[in-house]
């Protein structure tokens, strides 16, 4: 079985070799990369070959930010974002952007590792397509389906998405998303939540089956779920 392949994006070299050699010691192949360009251009030629790219924000040039976008536009491949700033909005930004993780440095190799095992965690596992409406919803595949046209979507779309149809019918507040679907405790706005709910409704056509109640959250509906 091939290795899991991670890349790494830093200006600051000490801090690229610093996570490739820990990350290799523990068993991932690690593909480099110095600068948001250099970054952009090595990822399309591999991107059947990434499976996760550890992104920093603070580069010259192209930032992370900038980075996330475009990939964003192409691909659902994991990217845990990381920066020497901590504030709200700058985690806000990039998980609004579809980031599925954020950490801040200094950090600690071994709990950097620990979070990009447990993403990939997600990759290896086997879902059926699940029926709802018109849509056929694939996590593994990070697509959803109607009338034979497939849509892609980002990874914390495709979680975000699983767990409104596990808890079909129920209302479920903002600050209950954000801690069930992001995985760990978020100290900031709810507001990403609220993004993210709007960019998975375009996807799925403007579905009212994501129905917004007042005051409180968000409820899924749907004519028919199956497995």
């Amino acid at each position: 079985m091939a290795k899991p392949c991670v890349m790494v994006v830093d200006d600051e070299k000490r801090i690229v070799r610093l996570i490739s050699d820990f990350l290799t010691s523990e068993g991932y192949a690690v593909v480099p990369a110095y600068d948001g360009g250099n970054a952009l251009e090595i990822f399309y030629k591999n991107s059947d070959k990434i499976d996760l790219m550890i992104l920093d924000v603070m580069m010259p040039g192209m930032n992370g930010f900038n980075v996330l976008r475009e990939i964003r536009r192409e691909s659902g491949v994991f990217i845990i974002m990381l920066t020497a700033k901590s504030e709200d909005n700058d985690q806000i930004l990039g998980f609004t952007n579809g980031a599925d993780d954020y950490v801040t440095k200094p950090f600690s190799p071994s709990v950097l590792a620990a979070r990009v095992k447990n993403i990939l965690k997600r990759r290896n596992v086997q879902s059926e397509t699940i029926d709802f409406g018109e849509w056929q919803f694939n996590p593994g595949l990070y697509a959803v389906t109607t009338g034979g046209n497939e849509t892609r979507l980002t990874p914390k779309e495709c979680d975000l998405l699983t767990y409104f149809i596990a808890n079909r019918g129920i209302t479920l507040t903002r600050e209950k998303l954000l801690n069930a679907v992001w995985d760990y405790d978020f100290y900031g706005d709810v507001r990403t939540v609220d993004t993210h709910v709007k960019q998975l409704r375009a996807k799925l056509g403007g579905a009212e089956s994501i129905r917004t109640i007042r005051g409180l959250g968000y409820r899924f509906i749907a004519e028919a779920v199956k497995t």
